[in-house]
C-alpha cells in the first residue's frame, strides 16, 4: 500500500485515542525557543505525477560524468560496471536479513561476505580483512582510532599528501580524543619526510599509496621507521584498480590498510554510497572495527558460514565498544565481490594496465602543452599539472564546452595558494583517444 497523507477526521481519532487535546501537547518537552512558529519553507502537496515532474527537473539540472568527456578523479572513479553486476546483486540468494545474526537464513549474505573479506585481504597484502565501512574516508579514521588502542599512543601523523576529505574526517574523529594530530604540510612533490615525525608517542603514521596528488610510492623505509619506534603505519588507498599493478601495501609493511572500494563494481552516483575497505595483520584482529564473516560446518560436516566475530559491545555494552560502526555497505560490497569475481586475477590486473597506459598517454599530450607541467615521475592512473593560471577557473570554462577537466587543487585546499594552479586528473579504461586529443585541444585553447 502506498503511504498517502491522513487526514484531518485521521489526526482527530489519534489525538482522542492518547488523550491529547492538540498535535502541539506532543511537543510539550521540546523548550519554546527550540519550535518553530511557522511552516518550513516547503512546496505543498502535490499529486505523483506533479511531484515525479518536479523532481526530474531538478535531477536534470545535474550533469553526470557519463555525460561528458570526464577527467575527474581524486578519490571518485568512473570506471566500467559489467551490465551481469547490477543483475546478480539482485539474485535472491544475497536477498537476505539486514544484519546477518542467524546463519540459517542468511547463508547468500554471510558467503559474499567471506569471499569479500578474502578478496581484500589478497589485494592488499595482508592477512585479514573485515565485511567493509561506509566510505575510505570513515575506514582511515576508524584504522586511526584502532592503531590508537593497540599501541595505547595519542599521536598520530598525517601525511600533507592524504586526500583533505580524508584527513577532514580523521581530525572529526579525534577532536574529542586525547589523541593528537600531526598534520605535515601540503606535500604537492610526493617527498615529504615523515619518518623524522615519528616519536615514542607516536600511535600511527597515515600516508596515501598513490597519493591524492597521484604520486606513487614505496612505503617499506616509512614502515620500518614507524615499527623502530613502536608506531603503526596505516597505509590508504583511494584507487583500488591501482593494487592490480603496484606492490599492495602489506608487502611493503603496512599494518592495516584502509581504502575506498568505490572504483571496483560501484558507479559515481553522485557521491555516495561508497564502500570502505579495511584490513589488517591478523594480531589485530580483536582491535578491528566492524564484523568478519567465517567459513565454518554445521552439525551434519556442511559447510556453512557464520559471523566468526562481531563486536556484541556495539550493541549492550556501549562504552566498551572498538568502534560505532555497527553495519557495513553490504550491496556496495556484493557489487565490488561479483565484479572482482567476473575479472578474476587476469582479468585484474589487464583493467590495471589499460588504465596506467591510458593515463601515460594523457600526461604524454597533455604535459607537451606550452606552460603545462606535469608534476609526477611515476603515477598510476592518476596524475597533478601545475598551470600557468588558477586552474579553478579554467575547469568551469571546459565544463560549459563538455569537458570535464579534474579537480582544481583550490577547491580541495581552498585558501591555499600553493594549490590554486594545480589540476588533478585521472584516466580510465572509459577513457579514449579521441577524448584525450579533445582535452589536449581544448586545454591549449584555454590558456593565455
Amino acid at each position: 500500500m502506498r503511504y498517502l497523507p491522513l487526514t484531518d477526521a485521521d489526526r482527530a481519532e489519534m489525538l482522542r485515542v492518547i488523550g491529547a487535546a492538540a498535535i502541539d501537547d506532543l511537543f510539550a518537552d521540546i523548550p519554546e525557543a527550540a519550535r518553530l512558529n511557522e511552516p518550513l519553507d516547503l512546496p505543498g502537496h502535490a499529486g505523483e505525477i506533479e511531484v515525479a515532474a518536479r523532481l526530474g527537473a531538478l535531477a536534470a539540472r545535474n550533469r553526470p560524468a557519463a555525460g561528458a568527456v570526464s577527467f575527474l578523479g581524486a578519490g571518485a572513479y568512473r570506471h566500467h560496471v559489467p551490465a551481469a553486476v547490477d543483475y546478480l546483486i539482485q539474485r535472491g540468494e544475497f536477498l537476505t536479513s539486514y544484519t546477518p545474526y542467524q546463519p540459517e537464513i542468511s547463508q547468500g549474505t554471510l558467503q559474499y561476505l567471506f569471499e569479500f573479506q578474502t578478496q581484500v585481504a589478497l589485494l592488499t597484502g595482508m592477512e585479514i580483512a573485515n565485511a567493509s565501512l561506509y566510505d575510505g574516508a570513515s575506514a582511515a579514521a576508524e584504522a586511526v582510532l584502532m592503531a590508537h588502542r593497540v599501541t595505547r599512543r595519542d599521536d598520530v601523523v598525517v601525511s600533507g599528501a592524504l586526500h583533505p576529505h580524508w584527513a577532514g574526517t580523521i581530525a572529526t574523529l579525534l577532536r574529542f580524543s586525547d589523541a593528537g594530530l600531526v598534520q605535515a604540510p601540503l606535500s604537492v612533490s610526493g617527498d615529504e619526510d615523515l619518518a623524522a615525525r615519528v616519536t615514542d608517542q607516536t600511535a600511527c603514521v597515515v600516508v596515501q599509496n598513490p597519493d591524492v596528488f597521484g604520486h606513487v610510492r614505496d612505503l617499506s623505509n616509512l614502515a620500518d621507521a614507524c615499527h623502530e619506534k613502536g608506531a603503526l603505519l596505516i597505509a590508504c588507498v583511494a584507487e583500488p584498480v591501482s593494487l592490480g599493478a603496484l606492490k599492495p601495501p602489506g608487502a611493503m609493511g603496512a599494518d592495516i590498510v584502509a581504502g575506498e572500494g568505490q572504483g571496483i563494481g560501484n558507479g559515481l552516483n553522485f557521491g555516495g554510497p561508497y564502500l570502505g575497505l579495511l584490513a589488517t595483520r591478523e594480531r589485530f584482529v580483536r582491535q578491528m572495527p566492524g564484523r568478519v564473516s567465517g567459513e565454518t560446518v554445521d552439525a551434519e560436516g556442511r559447510r556453512g558460514y557464520v559471523l566468526t566475530l562481531s563486536a556484541r559491545e556495539q550493541h549492550i555494552r556501549r562504552e566498551k565498544a572498538t568502534s560505532n560502526i555497527c553495519t557495513n555497505s553490504g550491496l556496495c560490497a556484493l557489487a565490488f565481490t561479483i565484479h572482482l569475481s567476473l575479472l578474476g586475477e587476469t582479468g585484474f590486473k589487464r583493467l590495471a594496465r589499460i588504465n596506467h597506459h591510458r593515463a601515460v598517454t594523457l600526461a604524454d599530450q597533455l604535459g607537451s602543452i606550452s606552460g603545462v607541467e606535469v608534476l609526477n615521475d611515476a603515477f598510476f592512473n592518476e596524475f597533478t599539472l601545475r598551470l600557468p593560471v588558477p586552474a579553478g577557473p579554467l575547469v568551469d570554462d571546459l565544463a560549459a564546452k563538455g569537458i570535464f577537466a579534474g579537480l582544481p587543487g583550490g577547491r580541495l585546499w581552498p585558501g591555499d595558494g600553493a594549490a590554486a594552479n594545480l589540476l588533478v586528473v585521472a584516466a580510465t579504461e572509459l577513457t579514449t583517444a579521441d577524448e584525450i586529443e579533445a582535452f589536449a585541444r581544448a586545454l591549449e585553447g584555454a590558456l593565455p
